[in-house]
């Protein structure tokens, strides 16, 4: 997905197992983010630092959203022992991945393999993506995502 883009409607299981649907976002700017698995050094530290500025984003009414194909059980053993505070939602299939192009070719320890690239975007009230960001490298990604959603709500 490139800005200016549709992001996909989905109908994807929380963390606690309920459908959540895209629908209910509609008129709302949020941000979600791809990352591979649960539990794995890079994707930890990327939802802790998301849930570090959660207060942040939602002073400025945008939720967080991470998305990977773990399960919703998972999910729910992730968010508890990290104190998570965003949502998670389950991509089993990696249906809305692929859709969005968070799901591709990548190099991992030399092979080559089909798999999540790590991907953030900031979808606006309309739906059409406002910031794309691809191959996200996590250190300070979370505060460069706040920064750049803080330079939208002043438009």
């Amino acid at each position: 997905m490139d800005v200016g883009e549709r992001f996909p409607e989905f109908v994807l299981k929380d963390e606690n197992g309920e459908e959540f649907v895209s629908s209910s976002l509609d008129g709302v700017r949020y941000v979600i983010f791809f990352y591979s698995k649960d539990g794995t050094p890079g994707c930890t530290r990327e939802a802790e630092d998301f849930s570090s500025l959660f207060p942040k984003f939602m002073m400025r009414n945008i939720p967080v959203i991470g998305v990977s194909r773990d399960t919703a059980m998972s999910h729910q053993r992730f968010r508890e022992k990290n104190s998570l505070k965003i949502k998670l939602l389950s991509d089993p299939e990696h249906d809305l991945a692929k859709r969005a192009g968070a799901w591709g070719s990548k190099i991992m320890y030399g092979k080559e393999v089909q798999g999540t690239i790590r991907s953030t975007f900031i979808v606006g009230k309309d739906r059409i993506v406002e910031a794309s960001w691809k191959k996200v490298k996590v250190d300070g990604h979370a505060q460069k995502v706040l920064d750049k959603a803080v330079s939208l709500t002043k438009n």
